[in-house]
């Protein structure tokens, strides 16, 4: 799955009969209550350099260039997680964060970090997804306490998703500025760019969750962040869990209603 040479020392932390995990006592004890026993903290790692893309001052276009070096260096820390978590044999991991650090030892490298709690069910549910010819573990920004929930209604996790989009906004012009001088305003091409660019996010992160076969998407958060690019260029980053009736249950996530568009 990776790489990257997993060191001795993280083998021996997987290998020990003391576990660790970055859980709350109350996170604990509602995990054990959900039926998952907590396995060991997990955590993956990518150093990326970030290339360079040109645009046109004045047009709103997607970077694609650094989007997919965004993309890239995210899914390389998820494996690395993925691979501690089958090492663990976990079914799961819960409480999973994604973090994005400037390296200070170099232009344009970043260090991407994957990091939570491998669980192991012990209800007799099948919890691992088939991924690349493999039944690895789900992943999920689930709490304990979400996790408990979720089953209750019937649901359980597939994997953690995720879909981003860099895109650079067009500066104003001079007469657009004059045009807009000591006036009350929308911005439209600022607020289109916007638009366009969360929602390229949001499609890729649904597109994940199609092929991992899911019913919805909870918990979705959509972020964004310039980082130290221009102050025109930002990333939106779309992240939710993807989730499936668990087997058995035939209920959908979300009810369709009928609307009636001609009152």
């Amino acid at each position: 799955m990776s790489n990257v040479h997993m060191p001795q020392e993280a083998e021996n932390r997987l290998t020990s009969p003391v576990f660790t995990s970055d859980l709350s006592v109350n996170e604990f004890a509602v995990l054990q209550h959900a039926g998952f026993a907590p396995l060991g903290l997990v955590m993956g790692n990518s150093v990326y350099h970030i290339g360079i893309q040109t645009s046109s001052a004045w047009q709103n276009q997607e970077l694609t260039v650094i989007t997919s070096a965004m993309q890239n260096a995210r899914t390389l820390a998820m494996d690395r997680m993925l691979e501690e978590a089958h090492r663990l044999n976990a079914d799961g991991i819960v409480g999973l964060r994604l973090e994005v650090g400037l390296a200070k030892w170099g232009d344009s490298l970043a260090d991407f970090m994957a990091v939570g709690t491998a669980v192991r069910g012990s209800d007799g549910h099948p919890y691992k997804v088939a991924r690349g010819g493999q039944e690895l573990p789900f992943t999920s920004a689930l709490s304990g306490q979400d996790l408990w929930t979720l089953r209750q209604t019937g649901y359980r996790p597939v994997g953690l998703v995720m879909g981003n989009c860099v895109y650079h906004v067009a500066h104003q012009g001079f007469l657009q500025s004059l045009r807009t001088l000591g006036r009350n305003t929308e911005m439209t091409n600022f607020s289109q760019a916007l638009y366009n660019a969360r929602e390229i996010a949001m499609s890729r992160m649904q597109a994940e969750a199609t092929k991992l076969g899911a019913s919805g998407i909870i918990g979705v958060e959509v972020r964004e962040d310039s980082f130290s690019w221009d102050s025109h260029i930002i990333e939106f980053f779309a992240i939710g869990t993807a989730v499936v009736p668990l087997e058995g249950q035939s209920n959908r996530l979300v009810p369709q209603p009928t609307l009636d568009l001609g009152r």
